[in-house]
């Protein structure tokens, strides 16, 4: 199994993640993305907000010291959720649960959310791994689909 770390995102891994999160496999497995995945100046401009707002975590994940995604936590009304994107060629290989076990070391607020589409059952399983239980479902609507779909609502209960 890979070594996988998290660390700060800098500036020379823009281009790298622009280009995971414009995957047209992956960005229909997440579903609820970007309204238009091609747009670089809407994701230099969403990436230059995230970077230093106080409420975000957000950092590079690496896979024996290869960038291979990103993982981050944020604050939405309150509840600090989770999210993380991965190389699709990494998919399967355990570095999606590691990367957010190592995350959630670091957030010290309990309970922690998470939500994703409904048919992700990749996502689904990586969260359950990390100890995080199914409360529900809602629909939403999921620019990557360009339609209403359901997601499984998720929480972390755990020690922090």
């Amino acid at each position: 199994m890979a070594e996988v770390a998290l660390r700060s995102i800098v500036d020379s891994d823009l281009d790298a993640l622009f280009e995971l999160m414009r995957d047209p496999e992956a960005v229909r497995m997440a579903a609820f993305t970007a309204a238009d995945p091609d747009d670089r100046t809407a994701f230099d401009a969403h990436m230059a907000k995230i970077r230093t707002a106080p409420q975000v975590t957000n950092r590079a994940i690496t896979a024996d010291g290869l960038l291979v995604g990103s993982v981050a936590s944020f604050v939405v009304d309150g509840d600090t959720e989770v999210t993380y994107w991965i190389d699709r060629s990494f998919w399967g290989q355990g570095i999606a649960t590691r990367a957010l076990a190592l995350l959630l070391e670091k957030i010290e607020v309990r309970p922690v959310f998470a939500r994703t589409a409904s048919d992700n059952l990749g996502s689904i399983k990586v969260l359950q791994k990390s100890g995080f239980t199914v409360t529900g479902t809602e629909r939403g609507f999921a620019n990557a689909r360009n339609e209403e779909i359901e997601e499984t609502l998720l929480r972390l209960d755990g020690p922090a």
